[in-house]
């Protein structure tokens, strides 16, 4: 039973602990970070993840940030690592995860990273940049909950980046966030991904 895989996005994943390293390598850096089982992306960095980090708008220079979904912490980490003056959220509700997010930030020295649970964010948090490979999977009625919450939080002048698989919704997901009243640009497609920045209107 303990070597069931779950799903990444169970609060305490029943797969058993197998740890691996991986390697984000960008333009800009490389990470080492500690992978798991039982976590999103846990035996390679997933491609949209790579995509976003390498064609999203560059972020502000400061500001409140959150990765939402971030597992072990490639998007997290790589936004603390590149604006150190920003205050960056990693959320997830995957508790396997928050613990790995956290441990990989103390391991490559990012101070400016807070790894959470979804029921440890503060109630007042106002975000200026969201970036995130949201966890479709969980479900339409799930997901657009977990968006409309968050999207919310966007101070005026702040903006979500996603990134989203064509044939796991990416367009329809568009649609959706723009009759929600969102200004949705798809800001780049490659490789049967899409990146959606959304800002208010």
């Amino acid at each position: 039973m303990g070597d069931a895989p779950g799903q990444y996005f169970d609060a305490d994943p029943s797969a058993r602990s197998r740890r691996n390293v991986l390697r984000l390598d960008l333009p800009d850096r490389s990470l080492r970070l500690m992978s798991d089982r039982g976590v999103f992306a846990s035996a390679a960095i997933d491609a949209g993840t790579k995509y976003l980090l390498l064609e999203a708008p560059a972020p502000p220079v400061d500001g409140t940030f959150v990765d939402l979904g971030c597992g072990y912490g490639p998007i997290a980490c790589t936004l603390a690592a590149r604006v150190p003056t920003a205050d960056v959220w990693a959320v997830d509700v995957n508790r396997r995860a928050v613990a790995l997010c956290s441990e990989n930030a103390v391991a490559l020295g990012l101070t400016n990273l807070h790894a959470v649970h979804m029921t440890e964010v503060p109630d007042d948090l106002r975000v200026d940049l969201l970036w995130s490979n949201p966890p479709i999977r969980i479900g339409k009625t799930a997901l657009h909950d977990l968006l409309t919450g968050w999207l919310a939080r966007l101070t005026p002048t702040g903006s979500a980046v996603l990134v989203v698989q064509k044939h796991l919704g990416s367009d329809s997901l568009q649609r959706w966030l723009a009759d929600e009243g969102w200004d949705v640009r798809r800001h780049g497609s490659r490789g049967g991904y899409r990146l959606l920045e959304v800002t208010q209107r």
